[in-house]
């Protein structure tokens, strides 16, 4: 444990030192926020219960890939090599770069949700508390995966944003992030069923909505460990081959 925080205190430190590069991540979706949710007042069934969840998932998944683009960074300049040749455990060289990611992706939702509060979002502290959690612990596993996947991809670097981007937009879209896949053809709706991120949304819904004990809170909990101990797993063993 005491690694994997020297880890994540190597990797937070330059972005507190300068946090422009966080406030132009936060952009993004702020102009979702301030552009996009005023237009769901029109749509059946939606509002910034609704809207803000979403928003936070959405910023939650592009955050976390920060960690994979960062590995690839790191490997293509030779800086990955020295961290890997420390006693430093390759677990807690994980755990400690992808809890920056989850470091980031936190006070971007702080700044979300505030912005959110003049608008009409109503605030459920615990509720958010525990979605913003949930959310963590999924963001750990994806962030996780994708410096595996950078690790697989690093004598081929074009190839990580193509493959990050041809896996991740489909699951997005199809979660009912932005739009409410409900309204939509009928395949699209059962397509919809079979997407994992669909239930963290929905999860993260409820909890913004004042609901804790229901069934999506518990599934989405049940797919954020087990999403968080996949990506562990196999991030660790991407990292042991990456010497080779």
């Amino acid at each position: 444990m005491n690694a994997a925080w020297v880890v994540f205190v190597r990797e937070v430190t330059p972005t507190v030192r300068n946090p422009i590069g966080l406030l132009f991540t936060m952009a993004q979706p702020l102009v979702f926020l301030l552009l996009f949710g005023p237009l769901l007042s029109t749509v059946p069934g939606t509002g910034w219960q609704w809207f803000v969840p979403g928003i936070l998932v959405m910023t939650g998944l592009f955050a976390t890939a920060g960690a994979g683009w960062a590995v690839q960074t790191e490997l293509a300049g030779g800086s990955m090599e020295r961290v890997l040749v420390t006693p430093v455990s390759r677990s807690a060289i994980l755990a400690g770069k992808t809890l920056k990611e989850v470091f980031s992706l936190a006070a971007q939702a702080v700044v979300i949700v505030l912005a959110a509060l003049p608008l009409g979002f109503r605030l459920y502290p615990l509720n958010v508390l525990a979605g913003l959690v949930l959310l963590a612990v999924f963001g750990v596993g994806l962030g996780s995966l994708t410096i595996a996947l950078a690790i697989v991809t690093r004598r081929q670097q074009g190839a990580f944003w193509g493959l990050h981007q041809f896996l991740l937009f489909p699951l997005v879209l199809l979660s009912g992030v932005l739009l409410p896949v409900e309204t939509g053809p009928g395949w699209l709706a059962a397509v919809s069923r079979a997407n994992p991120l669909t239930y963290l949304v929905e999860a993260e819904r409820s909890l913004f909505a004042g609901e804790f004990w229901v069934a999506s809170v518990f599934w989405a909990a049940v797919g954020a460990v087990a999403t968080a101990g996949v990506g562990l797993a196999v991030g660790t063993r991407a990292l042991r081959s990456a010497t080779i």
